[in-house]
């Protein structure tokens, strides 16, 4: 049993990690692929635009169809969509298939992680062993977007750009094999046979569509543009649409119980402030070590293996761990705390710094602060819940972390932007880092619960919680 739960935690963290890991695989070899297929500077932005906007936009849908029409269903079609697209993009001749492609994957991959964490959550009982999985698939996250840039930059140098997208396929197709095999027949769920709120589906898929949409342009345009403005306004209708459907359907898209969960509820604020904060520290920091200090993109990859090391070795062993000592709350709290300190240190970086004295301590904490809070979120998104609605809460949980980075990003870019590439404008946008990480840690003391009592008494401090434990490796 053990070495069944143990294969079903490795099969979604690769699921997860091939995700995360095409988000940030393309960016290095744009230039390349620029070049092979004749895009113009003003489009070749979309190749990267089309998989986030699919993957933002239909993760909270991919959540519920999990729930409602089977985890092992909607994950197999997940990786079967992904797969298959990736071949296309992998082949494609011309920039009108690629960005297809591109979005296909992303509508893929948005069926892949609320499915995997509703399998843990069903694979895993609550209290220690979910927190160690959860732990062990939060770590995986959190080295995927390193693991990209440098993949990325080492197979375009190689075999070419096109490797970047088919090395998805023996990936894709091995772990379809893995879920035809470990993951039993499920059923679909009641709600399926009575009635799908198609109008709450559509209105909330078409908000974050327009929103993520809105935000991804808006470095390009401004936010005070009128189509970005235009693009806000139309997302908002969509949005108060959904919540006007929600409060007169009798199967709503998102069930009044998740909204009544405080746990679930303080995770997706969390999520959103925390991945934020992060991913606007993971732009600044590439853009300055490129820009400010000439390195090459590979080694920026490298140089963030100090934070990627880090979270995940804090991930895998002290976080999940703690969880269950100290309560998600403190824990979230102090990875909120640390992070708001680095990026505090990181706005007086000096204009020629030290990578090991100057810039290396900052990128270790930001790994640390991840390495706590991150596992402690998606315990707390998933603690009290339901399995009938664990895809529900795996995808909003999700939809937060992209949403929340995607406005981040956008936010930072536009202080760039405003002041130029010199180290004052950088001082400034991480002064914004320290903005997000210092409202989430008000935000975690004020909205989470004091302890997490289900969760500390499920949690037996007696386990051990290295990675191989996790993974249902017995030392005897």
């Amino acid at each position: 049993m053990r070495t069944r739960s143990g294969l079903v935690l490795l099969m979604c963290c690769l699921a997860q990690f091939m995700v995360v890991l095409d988000v940030a695989i393309v960016n290095v070899a744009l230039p390349t692929i620029q070049r092979d297929l004749h895009i113009t500077q003003d489009s070749v932005q979309w190749i990267v635009t089309a998989y986030g906007l699919m993957l933002g936009g239909f993760l909270l849908l991919g959540g519920r169809i999990a729930d409602l029409w089977g985890r092992r269903r909607t994950l197999l079609t997940g990786l079967t969509v992904f797969t298959a697209a990736s071949v296309l993009a992998g082949f494609a001749g011309s920039y009108g298939v690629l960005v297809a492609a591109r979005a296909v994957q992303g509508l893929g991959a948005a069926m892949i992680p609320p499915s995997a964490l509703a399998i843990l959550a069903v694979t895993f009982a609550e209290g220690s062993h979910r927190n160690r999985a959860l732990g062990v698939y939060g770590a995986t996250t959190g080295i995927s977007a390193s693991v990209g840039v440098l993949a990325s930059g080492l197979l375009t140098a190689g075999p070419g750009w096109r490797w970047i997208f088919f090395i998805n396929v023996p990936v894709g197709v091995g772990l379809i094999a893995l879920a035809v095999s470990l993951l039993p027949r499920q059923a679909p769920g009641r709600a399926v046979r009575q009635r799908f709120d198609l109008g709450g589906a559509v209105t909330a898929t078409s908000g974050l569509l327009l929103l993520v949409y809105s935000v991804s342009r808006s470095s390009v345009h401004g936010w005070g543009s009128a189509g970005t403005l235009g693009l806000l306004a139309a997302s908002a209708v969509a949005f108060v649409a959904f919540l006007i459907i929600e409060t007169r359907s009798s199967a709503p898209l998102i069930p009044a119980a998740a909204i009544r969960n405080r746990s679930l509820v303080a995770a997706n604020l969390a999520a959103f402030l925390l991945f934020g904060a992060i991913f606007a520290s993971i732009l600044l920091g590439s853009l300055f070590m490129q820009e400010g200090l000439g390195y090459s993109p590979t080694r920026t990859g490298v140089a963030w293996l100090a934070t990627t090391v880090t979270s995940f070795v804090t991930a895998a062993t002290s976080g999940a761990k703690l969880v269950g000592i100290v309560g998600p709350r403190r824990l979230i709290a102090a990875g909120f705390g640390v992070l708001a300190v680095a990026a505090y240190l990181l706005s007086r970086i000096p204009e020629h710094p030290h990578y090991a004295s100057d810039l290396m301590p900052m990128l270790i904490m930001t790994g640390l602060a991840g390495g706590l809070a991150a596992p402690a979120v998606q315990i707390s998104a998933l603690t009290g819940v339901p399995h009938t609605m664990a895809g529900l809460a795996g995808g909003l949980v999700e939809t937060m972390r992209e949403v929340g980075g995607g406005i981040s990003v956008a936010v930072v870019a536009t202080v760039l932007a405003s002041r130029g590439l010199d180290i004052s404008a950088f001082h400034h946008a991480y002064w914004a880092v320290v903005a997000a990480a210092g409202l989430g840690l008000l935000t975690t003391l004020a909205a989470f619960p004091r302890r997490n009592r289900d969760s500390s008494k499920a949690s037996g401090t007696s386990d051990s919680s290295s990675p191989a434990t996790a993974l249902g490796v017995s030392s005897s």
